[in-house]
C-alpha cells in the first residue's frame, strides 16, 4: 500500500496531539482542591507565559502579518476553545470521572466529520452514517451507565457532569472546525506560531479572570498546595497546550477536516489509559463496551476516507 506522504505526516501529527491532550483529563483529578474553572485559569496562565516567552524573539515579525480579523479569531478561539472548553472538561471530570467525560468528549470526531461533510474530498454522509451511529452508541451507553451506576450516587451530580462533558464536546468541535478553516486563511504564519499566539491570547484572558476566580481562594490553600497546583498546571500547559497545540495545527493544515477529526480518537484512548492508571482499576463491562463502540465507529469512519489516490493493491 502506498500512502500519500502529506496524509501520513498529518496523521502522525494528529496522533502526537492526541497523546499530548490525553493528560488534560487527568489534571483536574490531580488538583481536587480547585474547581474546573480555577484549574483552567491556572493552566492557561502558565500556557500564556510559556507562549509569550517562546514568541518574544519573533513577536514583531509574526504580528506584522496579522490583521484585525486574525486577532478577532484568536480572541474567540482562545475563549471558547480553551477557557470555556477546559472549564467544562474539568468540572465534568470532577463530577462523573475521567472515563465518562473523555468518552463523551470522544464524540468530537463525529461532529467534526459532520461539519466537514461539504468540504473538498469529503466522504458522502450516507457512507459515513453506520460508523457515526456506532460511535454515538458508545457515548449514549457510557452516559446511561454514569446515570444508573456512576462514580457518584447523586443523579443530579451525574446529570451535571454529563451536561458539562456535552458542553465541552460542542465547544471544542466548534474550535476544531473554526481553527482549521482559519489556518487556511493565515498561511503566512506557521502552525507553531499560531498556537503560540493562541496561547498569548488565552493567557491574557486568564489574567483578567485570575482575580475574581482565584484571589478569594488564595488563603484557602497553603503554599505547598499552590506549588503543587502550579506544577500540575504548568506541566499540562507545556505538554498539551504548547506541544499538542502545535501538532494539531500542523495536522489541521495537512489533513481534510473530516479526516483530521477522526485522529482525535487517540486523545480519548490516552485519556482513558491515564484515568484508569490513576484510579488503579480496569474498565468495567459498560466502559469496555462503550470504548469498543466508539473506537470501532471512529476507525470505521477513518477507513471510509481511504481512496485510490492514497492507496493501491500491492
Amino acid at each position: 500500500m502506498l500512502v500519500d506522504r502529506s496524509l501520513l505526516k498529518g496523521i502522525v501529527y494528529g496522533v502526537c496531539a492526541g497523546l499530548c491532550w490525553g493528560v488534560i483529563f487527568l489534571g483536574p483529578q490531580l488538583t481536587q482542591g480547585l474547581s474546573g474553572l480555577q484549574f483552567a485559569v491556572l493552566r492557561f496562565l502558565c500556557y500564556g507565559a510559556i507562549s509569550a516567552a517562546l514568541l518574544m524573539p519573533r513577536w514583531r515579525r509574526v504580528c506584522a502579518g496579522l490583521v484585525w480579523a486574525d486577532w478577532k479569531s484568536l480572541f474567540w478561539l482562545s475563549l471558547i476553545g480553551n477557557i470555556v472548553y477546559y472549564a467544562l472538561v474539568g468540572t465534568g471530570v470532577q463530577l462523573v470521572g475521567v472515563a465518562t467525560t473523555s468518552l463523551i468528549v470522544g464524540l468530537i470526531p463525529v461532529l467534526v466529520t459532520l461539519a466537514g461533510r461539504h468540504d473538498a474530498n469529503a466522504v458522502p454522509l450516507p457512507r459515513l452514517l453506520p460508523s457515526l451511529c456506532c460511535a454515538l452508541a458508545g457515548v449514549v451507553l457510557i452516559s446511561w451507565h454514569a446515570l444508573i451506576d456512576g462514580e457518584t450516587p447523586d443523579t443530579s451530580t451525574s446529570i451535571g457532569g454529563i451536561l458539562c462533558a456535552t458542553g465541552a464536546l460542542v465547544t471544542w468541535s466548534w474550535f476544531a472546525v473554526s481553527n482549521a478553516r482559519r489556518l487556511i486563511q493565515v498561511a503566512s504564519i506557521s502552525s507553531h506560531d499560531w498556537a503560540l499566539l493562541t496561547g498569548v491570547m488565552t493567557g491574557a484572558q486568564s489574567l483578567l479572570l485570575a482575580v475574581p476566580v482565584l484571589a478569594f481562594q488564595a488563603e484557602t490553600h497553603g503554599s505547598g498546595e499552590w506549588l503543587h497546583f502550579f506544577l500540575v498546571a504548568g506541566g499540562v500547559a507545556l505538554l498539551s497546550s504548547v506541544v499538542g497545540g502545535a501538532c494539531w495545527n500542523q495536522a489541521s493544515r495537512l489533513l481534510p477536516l473530516a479526516l483530521s477529526g477522526q485522529v482525535l480518537v487517540i486523545e480519548t484512548l490516552a485519556a482513558l489509559v491515564f484515568g484508569f492508571l490513576w484510579e488503579q482499576r480496569l474498565p468495567d463491562t459498560y466502559e469496555m463496551a462503550a470504548i469498543a463502540l466508539l473506537v470501532t465507529g471512529v476507525v470505521w469512519c477513518l477507513n471510509c476516507h481511504r481512496s485510490p489516490q492514497y492507496s493501491q493493491a500491492a
